[in-house]
Parts: C-alpha cells; structure tokens; sequence
C-alpha cells in the first residue's frame, strides 16, 4: 500500500511518496531506460513541492521531453554571504533570445522569447515550491518531433548510470511526479497495461472508478487549498501498481471543528449503501448551534475492513491522535471490525435511523407486514425498561412466526448498539434519534444525488460548505444580537434563554412547555436522600389520539441530583419535561449548574479556547500552534463581525499584530 501525503507530519510509517497524475496510465521504459506515459502527464501546478532542486528540475524536464520542448536555467537567485541558490526560473529552452554576435557569419536566431516556464522557491530551508507556472508556448510543440534537446540528453546519461533516486521524506509536503503512476480508470474499469507484461491482473473492484477529469479536478483541488491553507490535510491511498483506492481530506476549518466538537461523530455512509457514483463517506459532529459540522471527508474504492481501517487511520492522524467518545456508523460488519481496530475504547453504536429505513425492504413482502412494523416501532421507541423491549421483541416474533427471520435475528444479536434503551448513559448530543417523527439529514443532502461526478462535486462541495458556515454564522449573530422570545412564566425558561444558543434554547423551550402535558407527580418511593416520583404524561400516538405514558424520575434531595428513565439528558443534553416537573415539584426555582451544558453556551467557543490557551503549549509542534491560533483567529473574527464598534477594534489590533510580525497588508482599510 503506499500513500500520498501532503501534510505538515508524518502519516504512516510505512508506505512511500508517490505520484498522483490525472490522465496517466501505467508508464513503460524505453531502450536508452528513460521512462515515459502513453497518455500526457500531468502539467505542472502551483504548490507542487520537492525534497531538492535537482528533484524539480527532473520533474519538469519529463514533462518537457512528454510535450516535446527543451528546458534549461534561465535565472538563478542565491544569497549573497552562503551563495546558496533559493529561487529558480527553468524555462523552455526557447526564451529569451540571444545576444547579438559581431561574427562575420553569426549563427541564425533560433529562440522565439517563448513564455513557457516554471518558477520555484526555497521554502524553509528545505523543500523547493512551484511559486509560477506558464504552460503556453509562442512555437510549436510536439512529441513526434525527433529532436534532442539537451536536457534530455542529460536525462539519458542520468538513466545509464542507474543512479537511484533519493528515499522520500513523508515528513514534507511533497509529491514525486516521476516515481509511479496513478491510473485514471475510466467508467469500464480498465487500464492501460499490456497483458504479456507478466503482471498481476489487477482487481479493479478495489480502486475508485474514476471518468476522464475526475483524478485532475480532484488533484488540483487539492493542490489549490494546500497553497492557499498549510492546514489543509489530505492523503492518497495507493497500490503497487499506482492505482488510487482510497482518498482522505479534511480542511483547516473541519479541524479546528474537531477542537471544539470531538465528543460524538457520525461516520455518514450514505453515498456507498446507496451506491452512488462517487463513493463518499463523511465524518459529522454537532456544533454548539446543534447544526452539523463537516470533520473530514473521503472517497472509499472499496467497502471492506480494510479500506475503512485505512480512512480511519487517516482521519486520526488527520485529528492529532485525538479519539472521539462516541463513533455513530451504519449497521455494517466491516464497518464494525475497522471501528473496533481503529478505535478501540471509543463508544460504537449503529444509526437506529438508517436500521428503521431499512424495514419496508426486508420485512414489506411479510404478510402482516403493517402489524409487524407497528410492533416494532413500539418496541424500539417505547420501551423505557430492558424487560420492555425484550417482551414486546418476544410478542412480535411469536405472533408473525419470524424466528427463522435472519435479519431480524441479527439486529436482535446487535441490540446494545441501536436500540435507544440499552444506550441511556452514553452522551450522544442529539446525534441519534430517538423518537419516531424524528429523522435524520445527510451533510451533503441536496448537493449530492446519484449520478453526481467527482468532477462536479469538487464544485458542489465548495458551495455546501460556503452555505453551512454561512448558516452557522447567521445562528452566532442571532444567538449574541437577539433576546430569545419567552413563551411561558417558567424561571428555568428565562435561565437558560440568558446562557444557550438560540438553536439549543428552542430544543429546550419545546421541554418547558411540555411540562403542561404532565400531571399527577408524586411520590412513589423513598431510599434514604433518593425520592422516586412517577410522572404521568399524555401523549400523542397517532393523529389526534392520545395515551398517558409513565416516567420514573430518581431525584437525590441533598446535591439536587436528578434523572429520569427517559434519558434525554443524555441523548439531547439539556433536561426532560419530566426531570423539570419534578424540580418544580420541589420548589427548586434554577436548574443545577451539572444539567447546563458548557458545549451549549453561547461563549462556548471563546470558552474552550481559553482553556485551550491555559495548557501547556507544545513547543515543537507546529500544527498545534496552527490549530490554536487559527480557533483563536475564527473567535477574533465572529466577534468583530458583530458590530461596527467591535469591527474597528479588531481591525486596528490585527494591524498592530501584522505590523509588529512584519506581515503588513495593505488591503486591510
């Protein structure tokens, strides 16, 4: 397996650096040993990055012999006291044009100034960054043409030594164009590759099936954020025939995201169950705002323990090591092994959504299908106690004669991940459903459809994330600018409209409410400082038709602890309407501080940075010093954005900041 990685640290250990190329297929060797593609390579692109000078040079030259033109060194800048070279222009060995000659028969001018060219740079003190690239020429090119240039003539020289080239460092940004090749796979899944070869036959089932552009849309992509973003992370998973199988990215924003929101992530599948074009998959959290948070992306070649073992792995490294508390996937076995590998005290449990989707196609042949349905949906969503869900379970089988089911069988195997009862004292931040009017709603849901290209999503993707972050400002201005509308008299409404964003306060309002709808709390028993109260509530059922449903609430008298066996605390974060009635009951006028979420609270970003900031800093980590700053800078620029006071004061301190590191900017008014 070998990977590509254009990161500010190491990935893996194993693996090896190598080439991704847009419309290339397997390259070959020709008698003098110089390489070359049957397809053209990939032109040069700004913030392509190489291990030394003589790497780029390579580089370029293979391209020039591909197009058929020369190369050569038109300028060449060094510092003046270590006479070290850190900027170069390699042109076409057309520009320029020569100097004239005061020979009695000089030699006939054979340069035409031609433009093309490629400039790079030193950056620190190590790599050399393609900072320009010019492709058109003034002259014809081209590759029929049986003309030795003498850069290319070098190249032969080069091959018959056999010199090796020098190992990769994983460590730097970088990608050898000339190392290997990826295959652009076309739509019926075939290379390029000559069958007395005697090469393995390849399993195309297991690489990303990618339509002519597609790899080139997505590479440039890649090479266009990581120039404008160092944190921009992405890495290509290869085989040892260059084929892409596998592909991981995550922006700077997604991972600053993570900083904040790591406790519960869903891992969206969508894409693949369905099987959609591009085989997507997604990693979701929930921002303070309770929208979704995009945290990483990647296109899966193939759905095996594998594969995911190798995005995970990535998405990991990605994050800085760090594992969430709770990982939400689709009921998938491979899905299960690779969590289990990857992360293996993280708290996994299925989607019950995505498992309740799939009732009408494997139960809606069954005759009584309708009654089943009904009982199942009672079983899951209902049942407050274990000995509940296992009785109801019971009934249904006995009743429909589905015990040889062996979907239903299985899912009753793999209870404790999905179903709502035996998950109470997980924190899952609203990420699960647990009610059946309740859905679910994919990140690119409305961006996405069924024969959407990897071309065209490059694009579609730039704009969901545009609308997200622009929702999700929307709802920090509202949260901050705006007094929260009241509807009832209760003092726990009006606390928590004074702390929670607007988005979690109205969840939380819908609860307050809801206290109307409950009646006859009492006491039930008594265990020392811990009351049981029965709360009865009249609920809703279908249509108009309503039914009083129980609750159990503990309340411990001397440290106000409380929970109810409804649990929504756990799977929402804020208290139930049982839980309030109860405290109601006891005259308790303010919900306990432990029952206020921190991750809800408006400041909550401004909060976790400071804690962020009161650590240890480490010193020789530059992508944690990326990280907190960057969470820093996002909180400078949502507040400043506010207000036109606030506008101008953060405005004049980002001046002094850049002044002061001599970044000065002068399109800043």
């Amino acid at each position: 397996m070998e990977e590509v990685c254009l990161n500010s640290e190491p990935v893996f250990d194993e693996g090896d650096d190598c080439r991704f190329e847009g419309d290339c297929n397997g390259m070959e060797h020709d008698e003098t040993g110089e390489r070359h593609s049957k397809k053209e390579p990939l032109p040069p692109t700004v913030g392509l990055e190489f291990n030394s000078f003589d790497e780029a040079y390579y580089f370029y030259n293979i391209y020039a012999k591909e197009q058929g033109f020369g190369i050569r060194v038109s300028n060449s800048w060094f510092r003046s006291k270590r006479k070290e070279r850190y900027r170069a222009k390699l042109s076409c060995s057309n520009a320029g044009f020569k100097k004239k000659s005061e020979a009695n028969n000089p030699r006939p001018e054979t340069r035409t100034g031609c433009p093309a060219m490629i400039v790079i740079r030193l950056v620190d003190s190590k790599r050399w960054r393609i900072v320009e690239v010019e492709l058109q020429h003034n002259h014809p090119v081209s590759p029929q043409l049986k003309r030795f240039y003498k850069s290319h003539k070098k190249m032969i020289l080069a091959a018959r030594k056999a010199q090796p080239l020098p190992e990769p460092d994983t460590e730097v940004h970088t990608i050898k164009l000339y190392r290997t090749s990826v295959t652009n796979m076309v739509s019926n899944g075939h290379s390029n590759v000559d069958e007395g070869e005697g090469l393995n036959c390849v399993d195309h089932s297991k690489h990303l099936e990618l339509k002519e552009g597609d790899a080139h849309a997505v590479y440039n992509y890649f090479c266009r954020m990581k120039l404008m973003n160092p944190n921009f992370f992405y890495l290509m998973d290869l085989d040892n025939d260059g084929h892409l199988k596998n592909v991981f990215w995550a922006d700077a924003r997604s991972r600053a995201a993570f900083g904040y929101f790591c406790d519960v992530v869903a891992i969206d599948t969508t894409c693949l169950a369905n099987k959609y074009e591009i085989p997507l998959i997604s990693f979701v959290g929930v921002n303070h705002h309770g929208q979704s948070v995009l945290l990483g992306c990647g296109f899966l070649g193939h759905e095996s323990t594998e594969s995911y073992v190798w995005i995970f792995r990535a998405w990991l490294k990605c994050m800085q090591g760090h594992f969430p508390q709770v990982i939400i996937t689709d009921w998938c076995k491979a899905l299960q092994s690779a969590v289990s590998e990857v992360f293996p005290k993280t708290h996994h449990c299925y989607c019950l959504w995505y498992i309740m989707q799939r009732i009408p196609e494997r139960l809606g042949g069954l005759r009584g299908y309708e009654a089943i349905k009904k009982q199942l949906n009672k079983a899951v969503y209902n049942s407050l106690k274990i000995a509940e869900f296992e009785n109801s379970w019971v009934i249904m089988i006995r009743q429909h004669g589905l015990g040889n089911n062996k979907w239903l069988r299985t899912l009753y195997e793999e209870r404790q991940r999905w179903v709502p009862v035996y998950l109470k004292d997980i924190f899952f931040a609203g990420m699960i459903p647990i009610q059946e009017n309740e859905s679910l709603t994919a990140f690119f849901d409305g961006y996405v459809h069924k024969h959407t290209s990897f071309k065209e999503f490059v694009d579609r993707y730039e704009l969901a994330l545009h609308r997200k972050y622009l929702k999700e400002a929307v709802a920090e201005l509202e949260s901050r600018n705006s007094s929260l509308e009241l509807k009832t008299r209760c003092n726990f409404e009006l606390q928590l409209s004074k702390l929670y964003t607007k988005g979690i306060f109205k969840r939380f309002q819908s609860e307050v409410e809801g206290m109307y709808f409950c009646f006859n709390t009492r006491q039930v028993n008594v265990n020392g400082p811990i009351v049981t109260y029965l709360v009865k509530e009249r609920v809703e059922i279908e249509g108009s038709e309503k039914e009083v449903r129980h609750f159990e609430v503990l309340y411990e008298t001397s440290q106000a602890d409380i929970r109810c066996i409804c649990s929504l605390f756990n799977y929402k974060g804020y208290l139930c309407r049982h839980a309030l009635n109860v405290l109601n009951y006891n005259g308790v006028e303010e919900i306990p501080s432990r029952y206020i979420l921190p991750r809800w609270s408006r400041e909550f970003k401004c909060r976790c940075l400071l804690d962020q900031s009161s650590r240890e800093i480490e010193l020789c980590n530059p992508i944690y010093w990326y990280n907190n700053l960057y969470r820093g800078a996002i909180a400078v620029v949502e507040a400043g954005a506010q207000f036109p006071d606030h506008y101008k004061i953060a405005l004049q301190e980002l001046e002094e900041l850049l002044n002061r590191l001599n970044l000065v900017d002068n399109d800043l008014v």
